[in-house]
């Protein structure tokens, strides 16, 4: 009984536990409780991957009421992947959280905290599980919201100034989508997206479709912070507390690329969209320029959780790269960059996080010398730091190779030289910390830090083993990446 509720399960237990941890108002039981909660999630996804894998895409129509005429939850190999990302980065970071959070935000706050945690997560795994477009709508907004306040409770004046601008920028990209839904709605009659798949070759005048396909593209392009619709994304990764940013960077940016990649190849179909348009010239030319100029702007920061938000808009352009590309081997890598940039870049800000409980500096010049006072804490960001360049042995480097070889099997040698140079552009602003923090001598502050306690920096390991044993390991990531490409490219049945 409880495997065939499995998909409800999903979205309805963090919902549950949000409304939990509202109603005992103390931090120490609200995150107990969102601890339990954020550890059944993976398992569920986990337990949804093993059905999907033995039985074929798995349906859940919600109140008995059939498709398409009731809401359905439709679980395949490419939402499973994106539940386990989230589902896992959720359980992690939140295992992480106590002693960061108790830090950094006030008493009083903490539960609320882990109430719009918990929301969160509930609007992203929602997002990733449902086969409706407009309940797609409903948890995106769900996850927003959320993600605003998370953001705003930051110690820095400047958080609710980013969370503002934020709620502003989210706000038109929500506007955006619901435009393109309702423009669907209109030349469907539906909103099931399986259904509006199989309905969309059918209809002869293109030009509301074009409309459609436009607002719901630039409305997730804005919430996945592509260049050059990203600026809402520095300032919130910079002033959010730490453990907000490692729960975002690792999550809200990765659920928006999969609502894109299932509108672009599920919905509208490879043919219609990188055929007979040209979005795959568009794409690219954006990609690249994300990959260029977002990578030498974070050479230039001075806060370092906004070189690494910079970093984040780089990387998002090599995702969006694999997606332009349209084929098995370029998709496969966007998909697998999705998984492997999360787990690099939750390293890198939990490591940080863990410098900025031992001594509230965040700038790159204050934590001169810091490496050799927390040599695991920097350990681990060194590690992150050479994935996130894409050496050979990390998962970064799994990536980059998919990439490469995409672009050499369309002849394209420039592109893949230009892949190189953003790599080689990562070394400076990487290099940079790494300069500094073990080769520069400490200052007063610095030389009376110490390693974080153990339960932040046996996580921070955690996701920087990772890093190496999926770099060598690739089955879980790039293998179901692949079977996850052919589903996208096939379009949904």
């Amino acid at each position: 009984m409880i495997s065939s509720n499995l998909p409800a399960l999903q979205v309805v237990l963090p919902l549950l536990g949000a409304v939990l941890t509202a109603l005992v108002r103390r931090g120490q039981i609200a995150w107990f409780i969102a601890l339990v909660v954020s550890w059944t999630m993976p398992m569920i996804a986990f337990a949804l991957l093993k059905q999907v894998l033995a039985e074929g895409v798995v349906s859940y129509a919600l109140g008995g009421w059939a498709p398409p005429l009731g809401i359905e939850y439709r679980v395949d190999l490419v939402s499973a992947y994106i539940l386990i990302l989230v589902s896992l980065m959720g359980a992690l970071v939140v295992s992480y959280a106590p002693r960061s959070v108790a830090s950094e935000i006030a008493p009083e706050r903490q539960a609320w905290f882990y109430t719009m945690y918990l929301l969160c997560m509930c609007g992203l795994l929602g997002i990733a599980i449902t086969g409706d477009a407009f309940n797609a709508f409903v948890f995106l907004e769900v996850s927003s919201l959320s993600t605003y306040v998370l953001i705003a409770l930051g110690r820095d004046r400047r958080a609710i100034l980013s969370a503002y601008q934020y709620l502003i920028v989210g706000t038109i990209g929500a506007t955006f989508y619901v435009l393109g839904v309702g423009l669907l709605y209109v030349m469907t009659g539906s909103l099931n997206l399986a259904d509006i798949a199989g309905r969309i070759g059918d209809i002869d005048n293109i030009r509301p479709l074009l409309a459609a396909l436009a607002f719901i593209t630039v409305g997730i392009s804005l919430k996945v912070a592509l260049f050059p619709v990203h600026l809402w994304l520095p300032n919130a990764y910079a002033f959010a507390p730490s453990v907000v940013t490692a729960f975002l960077a690792s999550t809200a940016t990765k659920v928006a690329i999969y609502l894109l990649l299932r509108y672009l190849f599920s919905i509208f179909g490879v043919v219609f969209v990188f055929r007979d348009l040209p979005v795959t010239e568009i794409l690219i030319t954006l990609s690249v320029a994300a990959m260029i100029i977002a990578s030498v702007v974070a050479v230039f920061q001075a806060n370092v959780k906004r070189m690494l938000a910079y970093s984040s808009v780089a990387q998002i352009g090599y995702i969006t790269l694999g997606i332009a590309l349209a084929t098995q081997t370029g998709l496969t890598g966007g998909i697998v960059h999705i998984f492997n940039h999360a787990v690099m870049k939750a390293a890198l800000f939990m490591a940080i996080g863990c410098v900025v409980f031992r001594t509230g500096a965040v700038k790159i010049e204050d934590i001169a010398g810091i490496g050799r006072h927390m040599p695991l804490t920097m350990g681990a960001f060194v590690i992150a730091g050479l994935a996130l360049i894409g050496v050979p042995g990390t998962v970064g480097f799994v990536s980059k190779y998919y990439l490469v070889a995409a672009a050499l099997e369309k002849g394209w040698w420039w592109l893949a030289a230009i892949i190189v140079i953003s790599s080689l552009i990562a070394v400076v602003y990487v290099g940079r910390v790494i300069e500094v923090a073990w080769f520069r001598d400490p200052g007063a502050a610095i030389r009376a830090a110490r390693e974080p306690p153990l339960e932040m920096l046996v996580f921070t390991w955690i996701l920087t083993a990772a890093i190496v044993v999926l770099g060598f390991d690739t089955e879980l990531t790039a293998g179901i990446a692949g079977r996850a490409a052919e589903v996208l490219l096939t379009g949904m049945k």
